[in-house]
């Protein structure tokens, strides 16, 4: 059974720093896509960043040149490093991955950026 664990969530100042991991145990098959989304209060999940396996990365507007996805497919391990955070970054994020054609969710970590 297919497992994505993410961790380091929390609440951080506008303009800090946060790294988000997640873990994905279970799999046979690298996955093609790791990547993260969000959803925020009353709104609904949007795309955030995907890495693919051989490299490629995608990001949405709002986040290209503050936050950067990587991957470890030793570890099948995706990360985001988050800079600048603003009040607007603030949502759960949620982990995703597809493997063999499967989508695979995490249960969501929480950022809260605020003073």
């Amino acid at each position: 059974q297919v497992q994505l664990v993410e961790s380091g969530g929390g609440l951080v100042q506008p303009g800090g720093s946060l790294t988000l991991s997640c873990a994905a145990s279970g799999i046979i098959f690298t996955p093609s896509v790791m990547g993260w989304y969000r959803q925020a209060p009353g709104k609904q999940r949007e795309f955030v960043a995907r890495i693919f396996s051989f490299g490629g990365t995608n990001y949405a507007d709002s986040v290209k040149g503050r936050f950067t996805i990587s991957r470890d497919n030793a570890k099948n391990t995706v990360y985001l490093q988050m800079n600048s955070l603003k009040s607007e970054d603030t949502a759960v994020y949620y982990c995703n991955s597809v493997v063999a054609g499967a989508d695979y969710w995490g249960q969501g970590t929480q950022i809260t950026v605020s003073s």
